[in-house]
């Protein structure tokens, strides 16, 4: 077969499967389409499909055809990133900004300390640690992906839950993303290379000059050219960034986050969302499960795995408690707050591919991280719905 052929071959297995079991299965009120389209990703990799049909996986996901998934995955995941980035109201967080410091810092903060300790934990033990990779790296990066939240899955959850545009879905809006800045910037000093620190320095120094003329020549822009003008930003900041040595996911992050809401249709956004996860980004599913890798064994990843979801589901419950207690919120409001920003799908799954990226992690360290960040995402509208339906009427309280 050609490789054009082999290629269509494998589309068609990364948008089928996926589809046909959350569509006949009816998996949507515990797994949305976009994790069935990880855990799918997941089945096919090398770990799974491939040890049982090892001639079968290396025919279709060859290398070649590899390649060309792995760089429709990078742009539709920079693309996706940049959205994110875009929808950041940090208008509205610093209207509200002593309620959400206290919970944005408490929610990130706790289990990223209970995330520090098991990451610790995994470091006396071999196979978990990359090759390139500092212990306090590794540590931190663990730390972190214990404490992620995702932004651009919690709002599809909260449109699912109908309390996107309710007061506590914008409340919670503005608690995640002051912890996706905070993501980021821990991602950027993880990745920080002292060794080329010059290079960063002039990456961020002409960042910022760049960005103030970006945000001056968007302004007098019509809104049909600011999208097509943003693309552009977008590729330059990741290029730049990449080359700096930050990784192309932090230049679109920042790409998106000096990047006003209001310059782009909210109608359009979400709907640009929405496509993306739709034609391409079931690919950087897929291209993320053959990087899953269980040759330590089953047990071993599932352990680990276990105990991340632990350290994470409880340390942003506890951060989350304790913020509810300190701010004096309605009886119920913390559990709803807790479970919905312990979402982490995607956004932790991009975390964890750029620290594979730079071998700061193994590939059996992200198995598990990708099995912790699947689970508690699938946790969320089960444990939650309930929660709402006992208590509908504090969705309606003041703002």
């Amino acid at each position: 077969m050609l490789l054009t052929e082999v290629f269509l071959v494998a589309m068609l297995i990364i948008l089928v499967l996926p589809y046909l079991v959350w569509r006949l299965g009816r998996t949507d009120y515990y797994a949305p389409l976009v994790v069935v389209q990880i855990i799918m990703g997941i089945l096919l990799g090398p770990g799974i499909l491939g040890r049982i049909f090892p001639e079968y996986h290396q025919f279709i996901f060859n290398a070649q055809v590899v390649s060309l998934l792995n760089g429709i995955a990078i742009w539709a995941v920079m693309i996706f990133v940049f959205v994110a980035g875009v929808e950041l109201d940090l208008v509205k967080a610093w209207r509200h900004r002593r309620e959400s410091a206290i919970t944005a810092g408490l929610a990130l903060g706790m289990p990223l300390f209970f995330g520090v300790w098991a990451g610790m934990l995994m470091l006396t033990m071999d196979g978990w640690l990359g090759a390139a990779g500092r212990q306090w790296q590794f540590v931190l990066g663990v730390g972190m992906s214990c404490a992620v939240t995702a932004l651009p899955i919690l709002i599809l959850l909260m449109e699912k839950l109908e309390i996107l545009r309710q007061p506590i879905g914008q409340r919670i809006l503005r608690y995640a993303s002051l912890d996706d800045i905070a993501i980021w910037a821990v991602l950027a000093l993880i990745l920080m290379d002292w060794e080329r620190v010059g290079r960063q320095g002039l990456f961020l120094g002409a960042f910022v000059a760049a960005a103030w003329m970006y945000r001056q020549f968007m302004r007098r822009l019509p809104e049909e050219d600011r999208w097509y003008v943003g693309i552009i930003w977008l590729a330059a900041c990741g290029f730049t960034a990449d080359w700096a040595g930050l990784h192309y996911m932090v230049g679109a992050f920042l790409a998106g986050a000096v990047s006003d809401q209001d310059w782009f249709s909210q109608a359009q956004m979400d709907l640009l969302r929405k496509h993306l996860l739709l034609t391409v980004m079931p690919v950087f599913f897929l291209s993320t499960g053959l990087r899953t890798d269980w040759r330590m064994g089953g047990l071993a990843v599932l352990a680990v795995a276990a105990l991340l979801l632990f350290v994470s589901v409880t340390g942003k419950l506890a951060g989350v408690y304790m913020a509810g207690r300190f701010l004096r919120w309605k009886r119920g409001e913390a559990a709803i707050i807790g479970w919905l920003l312990q979402t982490k799908a995607l956004i932790m799954i991009i975390f964890a591919n750029v620290l594979l990226d730079k071998r700061i992690i193994t590939n059996e360290t992200f198995t598990a991280l990708l099995l912790m960040a699947v689970v508690s995402t699938m946790l969320t509208i089960p444990v939650v719905a309930p929660k709402l339906a006992r208590i509908k009427e504090m969705i309606f309280r003041a703002d």
